[in-house]
């Protein structure tokens, strides 16, 4: 047997099938497996589905239903399960029987009753042996706003009425109840209730389409979680962060609403990889022309934010900056994530009227280089420090986000330079933004090849 072998944990997913790939079955397996878990699978019914909706669905035999859930229970056991499709009462009943007769304890239901494009995925008739049946074993259920209402009879929408629809959920035998909020408006907040605290998981909302399946991401991923030992809010918090770079990464597949993306963190992480020895070769560039006269009294640095970049770890720059020795550009150390919070600062902002500008440079300013700059036909853009306001004054780091907003809010694209002219103890500087290092640098050293 491989190292290793008895330690991955078993999660078996009971849902629908989605012929697109997005959501259900194939949905679950991808998130369960990236995890590291091993994805087992019933089959419920199978959907002819694809991003724009659901065009037929053929629910599974119970008879059938029944034999898988024996066949892998009986052989090779569960450490947790989710459910997500069921469709119909009977196939409830079965699912409610069959965990019963295993002992199986870490349940999570995902209480799937319409499809993203709004097609019906539960018998209507059916939510009664949901709630009778299914919901008493959860460990915890996971309801979207809309099913949380249809299962509370309970128009949800303030916070207030989420906690109130919790404890109507909870009565009904759940040990947690986990309503997720991104039907709401403002950042995406889930509540989990214990039957007692309630507890929040909040990310900042993306504004994207490509949302198929994340609810039979977000629960699979809790259900590995909890297969590996961690406690329910451990479980949550890190499945939250899971589903939010899934969200991020959405692939913008067919027609309509595209799917989430489970391979996101995975990708996330090359990505990194790639930005780094992007960076390396960024400053590999910058070395070979003599432009340490580029270089300011605070030095420089060179950035790079990785795709949706939310804070400033999410960006690479050079420890200890960029100095000049003599008429060349030197490193102090290689480049890493975290390293600049000044330099990360103008991409995060920058990035937030424009996503694809993922990089900057800061250089010395100088009237000249600003004439230059004009005469490339660049877009030139300035603030000036002295309208700063006097509490942003105060705050520490907090100039670069001031000025780089205030032209940015102004304009209709990204300039190519961002200039200000200092201000007391403050040296004049200017910065340099493109979307990669390459475009960045192109910018640096036509400054010094058109002088």
């Amino acid at each position: 047997m491989p190292v290793g072998w008895n330690r991955m944990k078993r999660i078996l997913t009971i849902a629908g099938s989605d012929s697109g790939g997005g959501a259900g079955i194939q949905a679950d397996l991808k998130t369960i497996t990236i995890l590291g878990g091993f994805g087992m699978s019933v089959l419920t019914a199978l959907t002819a589905q694809n991003t724009v909706g659901v065009a037929a669905i053929h629910p599974v035999p119970t008879e059938f239903i029944e034999q898988q859930l024996d066949a892998v229970l009986s052989d090779i056991g569960a450490d947790a399960v989710k459910t997500g499709m069921l469709y119909d009462a009977s196939a409830i009943e079965v699912v409610a029987d069959r965990l019963s007769a295993y002992n199986i304890k870490k349940i999570v239901v995902d209480p799937v009753m319409v499809a993203k494009g709004g097609d019906a995925l539960l018998v209507r008739e059916a939510g009664k042996t949901l709630v009778a049946r299914l919901i008493p074993m959860a460990l915890v259920v996971t309801p979207n706003i809309p099913e949380a209402e249809v299962l509370s009879k309970k128009s949800i929408r303030t916070k207030d009425d989420i906690h109130e629809a919790a404890c109507i959920i909870h009565a009904m035998g759940a040990r947690y109840v986990l309503i997720k909020g991104g039907h709401l408006d403002g950042p995406a907040t889930d509540c989990l209730y214990d039957g007692k605290d309630f507890f929040e998981f909040s990310k900042p909302r993306i504004h994207t389409p490509h949302t198929h399946g994340t609810g039979c991401v977000y629960s699979a991923a809790i259900a590995t979680y909890l297969a590996m030992g961690q406690r329910i809010k451990d479980a949550v918090e890190t499945a939250k962060d899971f589903i939010h770079d899934a969200i991020c990464f959405g692939l913008p597949l067919g027609k309509g609403h595209g799917p989430a993306n489970p391979f996101a963190r995975f990708e996330r992480e090359h990505g990194k990889y790639q930005i780094l020895e992007a960076l390396k070769a960024g400053l590999a560039r910058l070395q070979q022309a003599p432009i340490g006269h580029l270089v300011p009294e605070v030095q420089s640095n060179l950035g790079y934010a990785l795709p949706f970049a939310e804070t400033h770890k999410d960006v690479a720059a050079f420890p200890g900056r960029l100095v000049r020795l003599e008429e060349r550009i030197v490193s102090v150390s290689g480049p890493a994530f975290g390293a600049s919070q000044h330099i990360a600062t103008i991409i995060l902002t920058a990035m937030r009227h424009d996503p694809e500008f993922r990089s900057a440079m800061n250089i010395r300013f100088s009237e000249g280089l600003i004439e230059q700059c004009k005469a490339l036909g660049w877009k030139v853009c300035s603030f000036d420090r002295s309208d700063e306001p006097e509490d942003i004054k105060q705050q520490e780091g907090s100039t670069l986000e001031w000025g780089t907003e205030r032209v940015l809010s102004k304009e209709t694209k990204i300039p190519d330079i961002i200039f200000d002219k200092g201000d007391v103890g403050k040296e004049p500087m200017i910065r340099v933004l493109g979307r990669s290092p390459d475009e960045v640098i192109d910018k640096v050293l036509k400054l010094y090849y058109n002088k």
